[in-house]
């Protein structure tokens, strides 16, 4: 029977709350029949109008919407779009007659998730057309979702890729080669950044650092340090000042407190002769001699971001053959676990460096080197860190580049 409130039949334990909309009480008193013989309870709440549907949408959002597509206020495809506008994400089922089956065709092509027709529908029929109108509109909203998700996931790919550095070479003297790894699950840029920058006089200057963290928000403050960095380069400013000016920008744009950053800064000299060295609390550099592998690590200042009281980090100043390549990383490739309790160190990756000697290219070199740390890593959960390596030596040193 008709409730005085406006509702149908078990609404105060349903299991799935309707809103039948339909102006005739016979016809809304045969859907409540059916419901009342189906295998599952619904709980109906009726409206004779469009107008009276809206106003019950404002206080309610139903499992499912019954829709009859002959109302006093509406019509037909129009009664359809202006419930979809009302009620968006709720699946919608339209009634019509037996004369107007193509009607019920043309709404579902409009959004409705199935049609009824009066005098053939049965319990039966009702509560499988709603219980499949329902599970199509979640299935329509998990594929929007999705969509969106992977929509999300591409500009974000896009908008990583973008702001991976690209060297800025002015000649084709010198040779690099740059890899990077993230160890943030699904993207593409983590909290290291590199950058490489030939200057007018024929200066090659390189930066490498490591944002404690690898997530989104140390992405971005690498990203930061990195622009800054490259802006100071081509404003030639001295490498120590750089530094200091680092820190100010990594404090000043830092998500945190207790984020800080290491960094290791090198000017190639344009005579092929030299190397400049400042080390913030970063690890050392490979440098590939015609003979041998070495570690170098010339004496720093802290990491940025953590010191207490204003100061300057120092620059050393080493000679080398211009054959010589340089090999900068961040730490994520030397502190992958080797067991459950050591991890490879920077002993252990200079033996490997070693081992695959000074002979080959820098660009077989990085990769090789790489790819037997993440073998030795793979069996300990692989690298779990942001990677960054970049090899830099003059073009026409020994053909090895």
């Amino acid at each position: 029977m008709l409730n005085t409130d406006g509702s149908l039949g078990r609404s105060e334990a349903a299991v799935v709350s309707l809103l039948l909309i339909e102006d005739d009480p016979g016809d809304a008193l045969l859907v409540e029949e059916m419901a009342s013989d189906a295998v599952i309870d619904f709980g109906i709440v009726w409206a004779q109008s469009l107008d009276e549907a809206r106003t019950r949408l404002g206080t309610t959002r139903p499992d499912c919407i019954v829709l009859d597509l002959n109302l006093p206020d509406a019509h037909g495809l129009d009664a359809l779009e202006a419930v979809l506008k009302y009620a968006p994400g709720v699946p919608v089922i339209v009634m019509t007659g037996l004369a107007a089956e193509q009607a019920g065709l043309a709404a579902v092509a409009e959004g409705a998730q199935d049609y009824l027709i009066k005098g053939v529908v049965d319990a039966e029929l009702l509560t499988r057309s709603v219980r499949y109108a329902i599970e199509r509109k979640r299935a329509e909203h998990a594929a929007a979702a999705l969509q969106a998700s992977e929509q999300r996931s591409r500009e974000n790919a896009r908008l990583e890729r973008g702001l991976l550095p690209v060297p800025l070479l002015r000649s084709e003297s010198v040779d690099v080669v740059t890899r990077y790894r993230t160890g943030r699950a699904g993207g593409l840029l983590g909290g290291d950044f590199y950058d490489v920058v030939e200057t007018r006089d024929g200066a090659v200057h390189v930066l490498i650092g490591d944002v404690c963290g690898h997530g989104a928000d140390e992405a971005a403050l690498g990203v930061n340090l990195r622009i800054g960095w490259r802006t100071m380069v081509l404003g030639g400013v001295d490498v120590e000042t750089k530094m200091n000016t680092l820190e100010q920008l990594l404090v000043a744009e830092r998500p945190r407190s207790h984020i800080f950053a290491t960094a290791t800064s090198v000017v190639l000299s344009a005579d092929r002769r030299s190397i400049e060295v400042v080390r913030a609390g970063h690890p050392g550099i490979l440098l590939r001699t015609p003979d041998d592998v070495q570690w170098l690590e010339v004496p720093g200042g802290p990491a940025l971001g953590l010191r207490k009281q204003s100061g300057t980090w120092r620059k050393t100043t080493i000679e080398i053959d211009e054959r010589t390549g340089l090999v900068l990383f961040t730490d994520g490739l030397f502190e992958a676990r080797i067991d459950e309790l050591d991890r490879l160190g920077e002993d252990g990756l200079l033996e490997f460096a070693r081992e695959l000697g000074s002979d080959c290219s820098g660009e077989k070199f990085v990769d090789s080197l790489i790819a037997r740390v993440e073998a030795l890593a793979a069996p300990h959960g692989g690298l779990s860190d942001d990677v960054a390596v970049l090899h830099v030596q003059w073009a026409d040193g020994d053909g090895r580049s």
